[in-house]
């Protein structure tokens, strides 16, 4: 079916000498009526409908600016340019305070006028359609080239170009291409898994010095000293459980503020907060915080094991480069929220280290599997992305970054680990000293039903883990799965299936954003 002829409403009261506009828009597949003011415009837009409206400012009666507002009555969403002789900055400013959507001074020439009305009204349909034969084109290369052999540093391109991909044709309504992206995801998260499973232990260990990616441990030491070398004060922000794709939807909102540097850096392994977060303020592995603090490290499973966080960043500095102020706020309810906003001004330390952990988007994935509603608004990645950028925009993580660019503060943001959609139920063979995470467990005997959907690792060296005794286990669940038991089978599927969880061995889990936001001037 050919597209509808797009219409167009030119209202000035020389338009007798538009014609030449008329015919060169008409040739191009665009209808033009003419109206000589602004009363027949009215008349008009209540009796049939235009794509758009090309109007005079300065017309006998009703001036231009007021009848966009009233065609605006009624037709909300109709887009406006405004060609007038008029060059009077007053008039600028008029047009734009009632939102016309361009503005051109006469004299102008067709294809001027033609280049205006084809970005606004084809504009969106011909970038869907170059996104679309590009994706096309590269999707065959996507096909054919596996990711075996890529090393840690490919790994974060690849999964950097998934993600951009999977952003651009949610966004551009491709759903029949973003399925086709969607079915590279099994393959790719596959081949992750074999990777890190071969790669990590000698990472922790050191095997492999200088050529191993940017570790948790790492980021305080690597990231945050220099930046706080050059700079009197920093501000550190960690927003527990941000993937990858979240933070590039919410790094437009940030950039009129900051001149912003990503870079990406590899959870620590179980990627699940007491192991990731911890690790991320003390620059120590889960073991040596074990080893170091037996007081702060129990036999728990939970994130009480975070409460020591700033006691961790204050001696981690200390050892770095001596006594360093450090100040920590944890957000983690509304009434946080509200008491930080209340007392923004004085948040910030005159030096050192401001710390701020931020825990919405954790919440939010952990809430949506205990509640029908949450589940419903939050139904998909896409879904994920659009509440978690509705919640920054209102939040205070965006006063604070607000504040950080008005006092000129450096900022360093990352995530302490990401979350994957889980669909697909791995069942766990296990005695009951198994611990009850859904994406990792510890336990004696320990074993997946099916081997190639969990990582299996006997012995805690290899993963720089807290000792539990001989035959303790470690499960990582790759790809979408989570662990259920054969005698809770129907229980957890009807639970947790659809969930976002953490805790495995899955790109969005373990490669994170790591940006450093400097002040624009």
């Amino acid at each position: 079916m050919p597209a509808a002829t797009k219409i167009v409403l030119w209202v000035d009261d020389e338009a007798e000498l538009l014609e030449s506009h008329r015919l060169f828009l008409g040739e191009k597949g665009f209808e033009v009526v003419m109206a000589h003011n602004a009363t027949d415009a009215l008349e008009l837009l209540r009796t049939r409908a235009f794509d758009l409206m090309l109007l005079d400012e300065q017309m006998p009666g009703m001036r231009g600016v007021t009848l966009v507002r009233e065609a605006r009555e009624l037709v909300p969403s109709l887009p406006v340019v405004m060609v007038t002789k008029s060059e009077e900055d007053t008039t600028l400013r008029e047009a734009l305070g009632v939102n016309v959507t361009e503005y051109l001074v006469k004299p102008v020439n067709p294809r001027q006028v033609l280049s205006v009305v084809t970005r606004i009204l084809e504009g969106p349909k011909i970038r869907q359609q170059a996104l679309a034969r590009s994706f096309v084109d590269r999707f065959r290369e996507l096909e054919q080239v596996r990711s075996r052999d890529l090393d840690w540093r490919g790994w974060i391109e690849r999964y950097g170009e998934f993600v951009q991909w999977d952003i651009d044709l949610a966004a551009a309504g491709e759903m029949g291409l973003y399925s086709s992206l969607r079915g590279l995801y099994p393959e790719m998260h596959r081949d992750f898994a074999a990777y890190v499973r071969e790669a990590y232990p000698r990472w922790v260990n050191a095997e492999i010095e200088g050529e191993r990616p940017p570790l948790s441990i790492d980021i305080v030491g690597e990231f945050l000293l220099p930046a706080l070398e050059t700079d009197k004060r920093v501000l550190y922000i960690v927003v527990d459980c941000l993937r990858l794709d979240q933070w590039r939807v919410l790094e437009p909102l940030i950039t009129p503020l900051f001149e912003i540097d990503t870079s990406y850096y590899f959870s620590l392994l179980p990627t699940a907060t007491p192991y990731s977060r911890n690790a991320l303020f003390s620059g120590l592995f889960p073991g040596e915080i074990a080893a170091r603090y037996p007081d702060w490290w129990g036999e728990r499973e939970d994130e009480t094991l975070n409460a020591h966080e700033r006691e961790l960043l204050e001696l981690h500095l200390k050892e770095l480069r001596g006594n360093t102020p450090v100040r920590y706020h944890k957000i983690s309810s509304a009434y946080d929220s509200d008491e930080l906003d209340r007392h923004l001004a004085n948040a910030f330390g005159a030096e050192g280290v401001t710390a701020f952990v931020f825990n919405f988007v954790d919440l939010l994935t952990h809430g949506r599997s205990e509640s029908a509603i949450l589940y419903e608004v939050a139904r998909d990645e896409i879904a994920l992305r659009q509440l978690t950028l509705q919640w920054f925009q209102r939040s205070a993580l965006l006063s604070v970054l607000k504040e950080a660019a008005r006092k000129r503060v450096p900022v360093l943001l990352t995530s302490d680990h990401g979350s994957i959609h889980c669909n697909t139920p791995v069942t766990v063979l296990a005695k009951r000293d198994a611990t009850p995470n859904l994406r990792f467990k510890f336990g004696e005997d320990l074993r997946a039903e099916t081997a190639d959907q969990a990582l299996l690792f006997t012995n805690e060296d290899d993963l720089r883990l807290p000792r539990r005794g001989l035959g303790a286990n470690t499960l990582l669940a790759s790809g979408d799965g989570f662990f259920v038991y054969p005698t809770k089978l129907r229980e957890y599927q009807q639970r947790y299936r659809g969930s976002f969880l953490h805790g495995g061995v899955t790109p969005e889990e373990v490669i994170l954003p790591l940006a450093f936001l400097t002040p624009r001037r």
